[in-house]
């Protein structure tokens, strides 16, 4: 069964983490085993600390959900390998109904060789001009010939190879065998028996006959072997032991990986002749085979997108993926669909208000812990609701949640904006809560640090500037901010970079050195971004 990935943002906070785990549950609990939480980025010190007390491990990190040759329906046949018979090679192919090449690997599954009908057929009408079977294991012709080997010769046995003759009747003697390096084909001919082992040829098949007695205390260097089909059939089918590999072609081969993007296998396919590709895994080892119909109806993945509704905060290749649902608490943005979909997007202050509620519409009771979790994002996203963004809605869902799990909504909050960040570079810092935005043509980015006391964050100011010139300048931003959002002091320190007359303007304040207190401002979306974007029209 696939699976649906929940995902929230790139960057992501605690709210979007518990967001992706809380309405995989939910879904889940309702039935529907498919549902996995993913999270697109580093997850931060609060949000660890968040799952740590509740007893939640971190989602998988979920890097694109693009369309791979993995999510294709390819072909699974059999694979041969290398010093398999031509004959068994044979019956393989005719086992294949979908597919005109198979796949002949090593001992280890790597990829050898690829196998077509064509290649057979070329090996047939090549012993249309010749009769010499080339040095092949004698396991090889005992198993084509379902023969038993009668006698022991030695090392000198394990290969068999020579002219390939049918011993005739005395009387054609211009006919006969001469040469040591024969393989002699005779039935109940105790004269031919008897002159192929004089002569020490390189093997002897016996046809449905055993070997006479007269003939059996002659020293030989001979390979007998007995086999219950008659010679002409044994002639054909000594042909069939030869080794796969030496039918195989091996040059100019194409092979795709399971991770490779189906548009780079398309584009890759059109340039190529080839009607089968070989699949192989990440240690090599072949897993299936794709054809050009396989790239005509490729499987999307599926996600369900919460706490965002952009393509630039989503996961690379959501383009390609199908989107089920949104759950989020944000502005409309970007994000197109192919067919309708579930869309839930209410103005609380929390995603996971949205998604507690969600339990209690569908008669579902969270566990304890489930509810300590959904408490936790609350008054995270919320800034212990002194955010702007925060309603009544939000206080009554986070108390019913910490009574549930038996935790006080202070505690929690002490908990969660009183990290430590002696240990955590400039960058982690900065990245902890970074959010890219598309406004009017300008493109800038935002990050947000929350703490009881932000006096030591902005003693770094001078540090926070010079790393985000650094990242501004890679990243080609109009404008990036950095929000020392204190909830003691009820207000936020902005930092930023770019047009020192953009801050003015849409804040109606005065910076210095790139840096300027705003009373009261706590949110992002709520209270950052709207100012920016009635700036710019």
């Amino acid at each position: 069964m696939d699976p649906i990935y929940v995902t929230g943002h790139r960057n992501p906070d605690t709210d979007s983490i518990v967001a992706a785990i809380a309405y995989a549950a939910l879904r889940n609990a309702l039935g529907d085993w498919q549902y996995v939480p993913a999270c697109l980025g580093h997850i931060s010190d609060e949000t660890m600390r968040v799952l740590n007390r509740f007893g939640y491990e971190p989602p998988m990190r979920l890097f694109n959900v693009y369309t791979q040759v993995r999510d294709l329906d390819y072909e699974k046949p059999q694979t041969l390998f290398r010093t398999v018979t031509v004959g068994k090679a044979w019956t393989a192919l005719q086992g294949q109904t979908n597919v005109s090449s198979v796949a002949v690997t090593n001992s280890d599954g790597t990829l050898y060789g690829m196998l077509s009908w064509d290649d057979l057929a070329r090996f047939h009408m090549g012993l249309v001009s010749s009769s010499y079977l080339r040095p092949t294991p004698q396991f090889n012709v005992i198993s084509s010939l379902e023969g038993k080997v009668l006698n022991d010769v030695g090392s000198e046995s394990d290969l068999i190879s020579g002219e390939v003759v049918i011993a005739l009747p005395q009387s054609r003697e211009q006919l006969l065998f001469r040469k040591k390096e024969s393989i002699v084909i005779c039935g109940e001919q105790p004269d031919m028996i008897r002159r192929a082992l004089e002569l020490n040829v390189n093997c002897l098949i016996l046809c449905e006959t055993e070997l006479p007695e007269e003939c059996r205390g002659i020293e030989t260097t001979t390979t007998i072997i007995m086999t219950p089909y008659d010679a002409y059939r044994a002639l054909r089918l000594i042909f069939q032991s030869a080794p796969v590999e030496r039918v195989c072609q091996r040059k100019e081969l194409t092979a795709f990986h399971l991770d490779d993007r189906i548009d780079h296998v398309r584009d890759t396919v059109m340039n190529k002749r080839d009607h089968c590709y070989p699949i192989l895994d990440e240690k090599e080892r072949v897993v299936g085979i794709l054809t050009r119909k396989h790239l005509l109806q490729p499987k999307r993945k599926r996600v369900v997108l919460v706490d965002h509704n952009e393509a630039s905060q989503s996961v690379a290749g959501l383009e390609e993926a199908e989107i089920l649902e949104i759950i989020d608490h944000h502005r409309l943005a970007d994000i197109q669909t192919l067919n309708p979909i579930y869309f839930r997007n209410e103005p609380v202050g929390s995603t996971n208000t949205i998604i507690a509620g969600m339990f209690q519409e569908r008669g579902l009771f969270p566990s304890d812990r489930m509810a300590g979790l959904l408490a936790s994002a609350i008054v995270s996203d919320t800034v212990m609701f002194k955010s702007p963004t925060c309603t009544e809605r939000d206080k009554v869902i986070a108390e019913r949640m910490a009574r549930i799990a038996g935790v006080s909504l202070k505690d929690l909050g002490r908990e969660i904006f009183s990290s430590s960040r002696e240990s955590k570079s400039i960058e982690e810092l900065l990245r902890s809560d970074f959010k890219e935005f598309h406004i009017a043509g300008h493109n800038l980015a935002v990050a947000q640090i929350t703490s009881v006391d932000t006096t030591d964050l902005f003693d770094r100011r001078e540090e926070f500037l010079k790393a985000m010139s650094e990242i501004s300048r890679k990243k080609n931003y109009e404008l990036l901010l950095l929000m020392l959002t204190d909830v003691l002091q009820d207000g936020t320190w902005l930092l930023f970079v770019g047009n020192e007359e953009d801050i003015k303007n849409a804040f109606s304040v005065q910076p210095r050195e790139g840096a300027v207190f705003l009373p009261h401002v706590m949110s992002r979306k709520k209270q950052i971004i709207p100012s920016l974007s009635a700036l710019w029209g």
